[in-house]
């Protein structure tokens, strides 16, 4: 490597990504609270897909209910999601981000790491945000670091439309005083255990010894918390080419479905849908899973494993049906959906 030049991880964020794309469509909603989702019918029973950053500033987020968020910000504009759309949007940008060099690894629609040599990487990732930009008429925020952990946790600092560099050289002092459900990895039930036990911050769960957490944790999870929490991560920037670990389909019913045959009805049609992507992504179906929803809104799953990896429609809604006899069915039932989980190569 040459003298003044180093190796950082980027991580690139579409900004707003699913909105951004409505709004090259809608210009005249720029500036106002977008939310996309279902048809576009907030009366109907649905979950917000993208939310403009005006729509969370009031309290409403992917995945909110598509009526909570109407009560939330009744001056929103609700548009139809779009998939095809986003994901030919998201094609662009990765084909873009792919001509400028360096190790591209696509983890999503919306982002994607990128290892690059660079004499100055604030500059580098400035020039790429214009890159994209000037491509794409989309912006996204990057982060740099030494590492993928420290990388995607800068994105979001820089967000929107900026960039942030979180490293070892200012790790303790970004995040040692936030609370330990700010480390990518850490959720609201770890965090509640942690917390349990007097660890609040990231700072005191890097003060931990190792095999303190791992009779709670497991020999594995509780000191790799411990390593997050000291910004460790040694994943590789690996620019094979992105696979889905899944194929899903689901459906939320605006009426509740009450019998079972509609139910079986309904997770044929799905079993199909899925059958269909694995065959357009030349996948293989290793386990099927099956998830409901109950009015209450109680959510569980049950899986079958395959007698043998494949992507026809036949053993797929077999295994799909004999997932859904596995649930009592007992309540009436708002969500059904079907899950493919793919062979891993």
């Amino acid at each position: 490597m040459l003298t003044g030049v180093e190796r950082v991880v980027l991580h690139i964020d579409l900004d707003q990504f699913i909105v951004a794309v409505e709004l090259l469509r809608h210009p005249d909603l720029a500036g106002k609270p977008v939310l996309v989702g279902g048809s576009g019918d907030p009366t109907e029973r649905g979950v917000v897909a993208g939310a403009s950053y005006e729509a969370r500033a009031l309290g409403v987020k992917s995945g909110t209910p598509l009526r909570t968020a109407a009560a939330r910000c009744p001056e929103a504009v609700f548009l139809p999601a779009d998939r095809e759309t986003y994901l030919a949007a998201s094609a662009d940008v990765m084909t873009a981000l792919g001509e400028l060099g360096g190790i591209l690894e696509v983890v999503g629609w919306d982002e994607a790491f990128m290892l690059v040599d660079t004499d100055d990487a604030l500059d580098t990732a400035r020039y790429i945000q214009r890159y994209v930009r000037e491509r794409t008429a989309l912006n996204c925020s990057i982060g740099i670091g030494d590492n993928k952990l420290r990388a995607k946790l800068a994105s979001a600092m820089g967000k929107p439309a900026g960039v942030f560099r979180l490293d070892v050289s200012n790790w303790v002092e970004v995040m040692a005083g936030k609370p330990t459900d700010a480390l990518q990895g850490v959720g609201a039930k770890t965090a509640k255990k942690l917390g349990a036990r007097g660890i609040a911050t990231v700072a005191d769960l890097a003060r931990t010894p190792m095999d303190e957490l791992a009779g709670e944790f497991g020999p594995n999870i509780g000191p790799w918390l411990v390593a997050l929490a000291h910004g460790y991560d040694s994943s590789p920037v690996s620019d094979e080419p992105f696979r889905a670990r899944s194929h899903g389909r689901e459906v939320t019913f605006q009426r509740d479905l009450r019998e079972v045959e509609p139910m079986r009805a309904e997770i044929t049609r799905l079993s199909r849908q899925v059958s269909e992507d694995l065959a357009a992504d030349d996948t293989l179906a290793r386990r099927v899973v099956v998830k409901v929803r109950d009015s209450r809104f109680g959510t569980h799953t049950h899986g079958v494993t395959l007698a043998a990896p494949t992507r026809d429609f036949e053993p797929i809604d077999v295994a799909a049906q004999e997932a859904l006899g596995r649930f009592p069915l007992d309540r009436p039932v708002r969500l059904l959906g079907v899950r493919a989980e793919l062979v891993r190569e």
